[in-house]
């Protein structure tokens, strides 16, 4: 059997009907593009390493990203451990592939002074629409999950926002369809405390609501993911602030927590990391301002 004739089983029979929609799109995006020019038409018995990592200098002289090329040949990996008697193929050792190293990207986030630009152009706008990006600063949410929230989720006694869904944007025959799924991993399902200081907005915004949805749209669908992110890039480019992307509000939440003092334990269940480590690895990194401050710390034990 042809690699190609058994990737396509694999996507309809393996992974479709075990995994996120998303998921399954992903992956089948991967194959198209990457995965299918250079290995679909090799019989499955004449793989081997050898020609594995031929591929893997081909998406490097591509120019793809590290994890690109890392996430691929995390495909190709799963669909080789369904097919089988996989093992009986002795010229073929997948985990003995040299792949390019991973570098973990250090976080851009706010400075405290751009952070105040946004908060206070946002609350003398008074235009709701904006008040996510706010949420954002003070939660940690991811951009799926603060367009996904409702109303329902918004728990003013107990002063927490249940997060346990996320979104993404899809079309159909043309028109916009916002898609409702479950968030990324089990760990994702979460309760976030509300920063007080919020909570007279976020009453205010309930009192006049017209959607179930906390950030609204023109339609009952709420807004969509890239609309949503166009007006934060046109609100950064307004204010003259660089632009980081969207998930640079939840770094920049982060960061803060860090700065005053939220143990990495606490920060990861609210950030929805599996596990701490993830949190320390990326964000336990301080701002500059903030290192001195500690550094500086010592001149109380210091004697000169």
């Amino acid at each position: 059997m042809k690699y190609k004739n058994w990737l396509n089983e694999w996507l309809e029979v393996y992974v479709k009907p075990t995994n996120k929609l998303q998921t399954y799109k992903k992956y089948k995006g991967v194959v198209k593009n990457h995965i299918l020019k250079f290995l679909g038409d090799y019989e499955i018995q004449n793989l081997s390493t050898e020609i594995l990592q031929q591929f893997v200098a081909v998406l490097v002289r591509q120019n793809l990203a590290t994890n690109t090329i890392i996430g691929i040949f995390a495909i190709i990996k799963l669909s080789l451990k369904n097919i089988k008697n996989y093992e009986k193929n002795e010229n073929l050792h997948i985990n003995s592939l040299i792949l390019p190293k991973t570098h973990e990207k250090r976080v851009k986030c706010f400075s405290i002074y751009d952070q105040e630009k946004i908060e206070k152009y946002i609350f003398e706008s008074r235009k709701s629409k904006l008040f996510g990006i706010v949420l954002c600063l003070y939660s940690g949410l991811r951009i799926g999950e603060l367009l996904a929230l409702t109303w329902q989720d918004i728990d003013f006694v107990k002063v927490c926002i249940n997060v346990n869904k996320t979104c993404y944007d899809s079309w159909k025959n043309g028109k916009y369809l916002k898609v409702i799924d479950i968030p990324k991993t089990e760990s994702s399902l979460r309760t976030i405390p509300i920063f007080k200081k919020l909570l007279p907005k976020l009453k205010e915004m309930k009192k006049n609501a017209k959607s179930k949805y906390v950030i609204e749209g023109k339609k009952d669908q709420g807004i969509s993911i890239r609309s949503y992110q166009y007006t934060f890039e046109r609100l950064i480019k307004k204010l003259g602030i660089e632009h980081n992307g969207f998930h640079s509000l939840r770094h920049t939440f982060a960061t803060r927590a860090l700065e005053v003092g939220m143990d990495v334990k606490t920060l990861s269940e609210i950030l929805g990391h599996s596990n701490p480590m993830i949190t320390l690895r990326r964000y336990a990194h301080c701002l500059l301002e903030h290192k001195s401050e500690m550094i500086n710390r010592l001149s109380k034990i210091s004697k000169f």
